[in-house]
Parts: structure tokens; C-alpha cells; sequence
């Protein structure tokens, strides 16, 4: 991989918080237990499946009842999620993962635990949706696993663009990537991540490859390295 560690640690810097995104408003906890509430509704008596293909595949927070690797059809990863905020700043914005139509998407389905389905899922759509105007992009899709096809849930997936997310050149994704830092860590650091963990599950992303030779480039003409 070009995008080395070294090459990582020169991306990272000390951010202050500045607060939520700008321009969005804060999810409700009366708003965030209605979105609860009408996926539990969807669900009905169904076991819920959450399809990870990002940080959720080695972060879930939740200690998952069941795994099986899946795959969406109709579904890539893309680094088209605009943010001001956790990994960049008003000043450098960056991107993270998002789901985009079209093509095939590796990952992994998670299955909540029956005894502890409401607050796990309570805690897992906390952590994903925090703004009211994105609340839309959780969503159900439909996976291919090794036991037949499942519904899932999944987040920042949309079939509409909102104001965060918009297609963007492979040579302005690895700009963005290369020079956004905030409290959370640098945007170059999460797709490193991203990389070495997904190949951790036996996921190759190609596109994610493609970019991340992008990124290393891009972060040793601005060091000079």
C-alpha cells in the first residue's frame, strides 16, 4: 500500500471541537427515539441485520448476536459524504464513506441481540444519524449472504442526493482526503483504516485502492517527501 503509516501520521494534527456541523441541525432525542420506533416498526418480529461496509465492520459498539459476510448489489462504497467536522474543519472539509447507486458492495451483516435490540439500536442510529436533515439515509437493503438474501439496515445510503454528498472527480476526492484533519483523526487515516480492515475480512475494494495510491501521492508533493 502507497498510503503508508508514515505517510498517515504527517496528515494528523490537534483540532479543536467546534461543534456540530454547520448548517444542520441536531437530531432530537424525541426525533431520534421516533426514528427508532418506526425501524423497530419496519422490522416487526424479524431479526434486524445491519449491513456494515465502513468503520461499523470493526467499531460496531454493539456486540453483535450473529456475522455473515453480504454483499448489495446496486450499491458501491464512495467517498462522497461532505463533512466539516470529526475528520476536517470549516477551513478543510473532507469526505467520508457514503453508499452510492450502482455496482456491487462487499461487507458484512451484524444481527442485533433480541434482549438487547431497543437500546443497541437506539445507540447505534444515535451514533449514525446526529443531524435531523440526513435522517433519511438509513435505510433497508436487500444482501446477498451465504444463507440467502436478507434485509438490512444501513446508514448514509440515499436514493437522493442531499446537500452532503455529490459525485466529485478521483483527483478532488484525493485532495480532500489528503489534506482534512479534525478532533476525530484525518480523513487520510480513516481510509487507511478502512483498507486494512476490510482486507482483515478478506474484502478487497479496488476503487478504495485506486484511491488510496491518489491520496499518498497527493500527501508527499504537499510534504515535499
Amino acid at each position: 500500500m502507497m498510503l503508508t503509516p508514515e505517510l498517515v501520521a504527517l496528515t494528523l494534527r490537534d483540532v479543536r471541537d467546534d461543534g456540530p456541523e454547520p448548517g444542520w441541525t441536531p437530531l432530537s432525542e424525541a426525533e431520534l427515539d421516533c426514528l427508532v420506533d418506526r425501524i423497530e416498526r419496519e422490522a416487526g418480529s424479524d431479526p434486524i441485520w445491519v449491513f456494515a461496509y465502513g468503520s461499523l465492520i470493526w467499531n460496531p459498539e454493539f456486540e453483535p448476536a450473529a456475522r455473515r459476510r453480504a454483499t448489495a448489489y446496486g450499491w458501491h462504497r464512495s467517498f462522497s459524504l461532505k463533512i466539516e467536522r470529526w475528520r476536517a474543519t470549516s477551513d478543510q472539509p473532507g469526505l467520508m464513506m457514503a453508499l452510492e447507486r450502482g455496482g456491487r458492495c462487499d461487507g458484512i451483516v451484524l444481527r442485533l441481540s433480541e434482549v438487547r435490540r431497543r437500546q443497541d439500536l437506539r445507540a447505534l442510529v444515535a451514533r449514525e444519524i446526529k443531524y435531523h436533515e440526513v435522517a433519511d439515509m438509513v435505510r433497508w437493503v436487500r444482501v446477498q449472504t451465504p444463507e440467502g438474501t436478507k434485509n438490512a439496515l444501513t446508514f448514509w445510503a440515499s436514493t437522493k442526493r442531499s446537500g452532503l454528498t455529490k459525485p466529485l472527480s478521483s483527483e478532488i476526492t484525493a485532495t480532500l482526503i489528503a489534506n482534512a484533519c479534525g478532533q476525530g483523526g484525518s480523513c487520510a487515516e480513516y481510509l487507511h483504516n478502512a483498507i486494512v480492515d476490510l482486507e482483515a475480512e478478506g474484502i478487497r475494494d479496488r476503487n478504495l485502492w485506486h484511491l488510496q495510491a491518489l491520496v499518498a501521492e497527493q500527501i508527499k508533493a504537499s510534504q515535499d517527501v
